[in-house]
């Protein structure tokens, strides 16, 4: 099996097969069964596996790989969830060392982002969490610990407010809701011509919010927008943020890791200041999933949001198997945590902070050398500023027809095995989006996404000029290009 997945990472390195292709029915109807009663082989399971599930993954291993903010994976990656999978330890707590080797990545997150030795971090799942986590650490802060007992029933003071831009991730609002705080209670702030938090606006809907009665309490910085890459002014907002006392958070999703590369780090300035940060070493550090990652400036206030004492079961000691409070359950919500820092370590370790800053510039270059071809062909729009490795670009086209073309041509690409972009909106008009995350992904498949989108791109713009023409329903026609 090892060497079988040696093998697959080998092919995928090289380009060989396509990026994605869709599942048959075969593979479907080859896992549909009832609940097993009795075991079979591991042999048998495992040709299941080879035969129906490793040929349909989402791809993101393959260098044509172009889609969303997945990593690519490593095998020293790959290794160490081997590893951690036979220790099979529980980072809930007690006073063992994987537990302490969390704690390690704790203190290298701290030096990485010059936060102070009084700051914590715990892993979970990943940045949707993660943000999660950073809302109810704001959340204590300004309403005290007592808001996890009694609620929000009664809180004095004003309806609490938060503050992202409008191109923050959804999650964010939905960190909101979770929090009992309501989604609307999130002022979602116009962004500039760089797709940035506009400031300005920002100040004027923190004083329209003072004169009403309402109570700022949250400031969330995007660095690394999911759309187009975009970094906030992390420096401006953390001045605005100190001004009115707000608590600065910074979803750092795979931005923020950014602070590995030194040609990065000054674009995220401000980030050291502030009071929490969300970030994903599953994206563009390429741990394998899932290690997502929250740092607390003030590990008091993190403390505050969720421990909530130990009852006889979780009972702690001052020696013995139980020592070693406070344990990583007490800096969030679950008891049963896998090993993922095992994995993060040794992707450290191993590569070495150096050799993975640099990897995340390659990554750029490579955008800033997509977002050339398409500036290249007249036939191709570039739709935002290449920020960092995200590229958004469209198949020109008139208006009428511009969307549909489009996400036909998205499908079409994804359908040819060649490359798997995904798709965005920017201004409200549908867009090809090239997220450019994998390590493996060279010139030649940027070649190829653009020759593809050419020729995809001018058959279904024949197409669709003839139904115009001849009043065609269009939505009556084969779209398997």
């Amino acid at each position: 099996m090892l060497e079988d997945m040696f093998d697959f990472l080998e092919r995928m390195s090289g380009g060989e097969g396509p990026v994605w292709q869709p599942a048959p029915a075969s593979a479907r109807t080859a896992i549909a069964e009832p609940l097993p009663q009795e075991g079979c082989s591991l042999e048998q399971a495992y040709g299941l596996f080879r035969d129906s599930i490793l040929p349909y993954a989402v791809g993101n291993a393959h260098p044509g790989f172009m889609g969303w903010v997945h990593g690519a994976g490593t095998p020293v990656g790959m290794l160490a969830e081997m590893l951690a999978a036979g220790l099979n330890a529980n980072l809930g707590g007690r006073d063992h060392m994987p537990v302490e080797l969390e704690r390690q990545v704790v203190r290298w997150g701290r030096e990485l982002f010059a936060f102070p030795d009084t700051a914590s971090g715990v892993f979970v799942t990943g940045s949707s969490m993660a943000n999660f986590l950073g809302v109810l650490v704001a959340r204590s802060r300004a309403l005290g610990p007592s808001v996890r007992t009694d609620g929000m029933q009664g809180q004095g003071g004003g309806a609490l407010v938060a503050y992202a831009s409008r191109a923050a991730h959804a999650c964010v609002a939905r960190a909101m809701d979770l929090a009992g705080l309501g989604s609307a209670a999130l002022n979602l702030i116009d962004v500039d011509g760089s797709g940035a938090l506009d400031t300005d606006a920002l100040a004027s809907a923190i004083g329209c919010d003072l004169r009403q009665g309402r109570r700022p309490f949250l400031l969330v910085g995007t660095a690394g927008s999911v759309d187009t890459g975009a970094i906030d002014d992390l420096a401006a907002l953390a001045d605005i943020a100190a001004r009115h006392r707000l608590h600065f958070h910074v979803d750092g999703a795979f931005g923020a890791l950014g602070m590995l590369a030194a040609d990065l780090a000054p674009r995220l300035g401000g980030i050291e200041r502030a009071d929490s940060i969300a970030l994903d070493f599953h994206k563009w550090m390429h741990v394998p999933y899932d290690a997502g990652f929250i740092l607390v400036r003030d590990g008091k206030h993190h403390l505050a949001a969720f421990d909530g004492g130990a009852h006889s079961y979780l009972a702690r000691e001052p020696g013995g198997m139980s020592a070693g409070s406070p344990w990583p359950c007490d800096y969030g919500p679950d008891l049963s945590r896998g090993f993922r820092a095992l994995k993060t370590w040794m992707t450290l370790k191993v590569y070495g902070a150096r050799r993975l800053g640099a990897a995340i510039s390659d990554s750029c270059e490579r955008a800033r050398h997509l977002g050339e071809l398409v500036r290249r062909q007249a036939e191709l729009e570039l739709m935002a500023p290449v920020h960092l490795n995200i590229v958004c670009f469209r198949f020109r086209a008139p208006e009428g027809i511009s969307d549909e073309l489009n996400s036909r041509l998205l499908q079409a690409i994804q359908g040819s095995g060649i490359a798997a972009p995904s798709s965005t909106r920017i201004d409200g008009k549908y867009v090809l989006r090239a997220a450019l995350f994998n390590h493996r992904t060279g010139r030649a498949q940027l070649a190829g996404l653009i020759d593809a989108a050419l020729v995809h791109g001018r058959a279904l713009l024949d197409e669709l000029a003839r139904q115009e023409t001849t009043g065609t329903d269009r939505n009556s026609t084969c779209r398997n290009y």
